[in-house]
């Protein structure tokens, strides 16, 4: 290693002034590059919360949305008026306006292309893929009977319990029908006597779709899978506009 230059009095010499000068630069530098990400990462925030506030009055959750804005630098995205892409979790999404109410356990979204308005009102999407989860509980009480992973894939199995009856169980494949709903076909028996009161209130159940009346407007019911916890519904949507009163009803 070499030895720092000294002068005539023995004392080491500082560097010379090109070396300080490009130690100074490159502090700077990495001084304006810390407060750019800074002043970034605040910009994503804003924009992360003023679109949770949007959804969830769109979408009347308890809790606001986790919403996650992707791409470096934002402030770029914001000057150019588009937002390449956002994620959006939004949770326990109520459902109303039907006699079988099915609420939304979960709803994930992705959307690409995200413009807003001036105000936190209003949001316009180039193209939305999103999923929404529906767990076995909140199917069985929209139906009004114990819903439960199939046997085989793409279809569940649904309990009826009568009173010195028994218990009887119908396979049923699970599909996306039209206008944004589930429907419960193909039913078979697996277990017990389809007696005419089970078949009767199975029947009641099954026969109508159930719509899906709390996702926001423009998105359209692509596949249904049934799971081992719930079921997938996946929707789509091309140039979707988001705003408080978006849900479909």
């Amino acid at each position: 290693m070499s030895e720092p230059r000294r002068g005539d009095d023995g004392t080491a010499c500082s560097p010379a002034p090109w070396r300080r000068r490009r130690i100074i630069a490159a502090t700077s530098l990495t001084t304006l590059l810390v407060g750019a990400v800074a002043v970034d990462r605040v910009a994503a925030a804003r924009a992360e919360s003023r679109t949770a506030k949007a959804f969830q009055e769109g979408l009347e959750t308890p809790e606001q949305p986790s919403v996650h804005v992707s791409g470096f630098p934002v402030l770029t995205q914001l000057a150019e008026g588009s937002l390449r892409h956002v994620d959006i979790a939004a949770h326990d999404i109520p459902a109303s306006g039907t006699s079988r109410p099915l609420p939304v356990t979960k709803l994930t979204v992705g959307l690409d292309g995200l413009r807003t308005s001036g105000s936190a009102d209003e949001a316009h999407a180039r193209s939305v893929e999103a999923i929404a989860f529906l767990s076995y509980e909140d199917v069985s009480n929209a139906l009004g009977l114990d819903v439960s992973p199939g046997d085989e894939p793409g279809r569940v199995d649904v309990k009826v319990r009568l009173p010195l009856v028994g218990e009887v169980t119908v396979s049923t494949a699970v599909s996306a029908a039209s206008r944004n709903r589930i429907a419960f076909t193909d039913a078979r028996v697996t277990q017990g006597e389809l007696t005419p009161p089970a078949k009767a209130l199975l029947d009641t159940a099954l026969r109508e779709p159930v719509p899906l009346q709390n996702v926001p407007e423009g998105l359209h019911l692509r596949s249904v899978a049934a799971t081992e916890n719930g079921v997938d519904a996946r929707f789509t949507g091309e140039a979707v506009t988001f705003h408080p009163s978006s849900s479909s009803v």
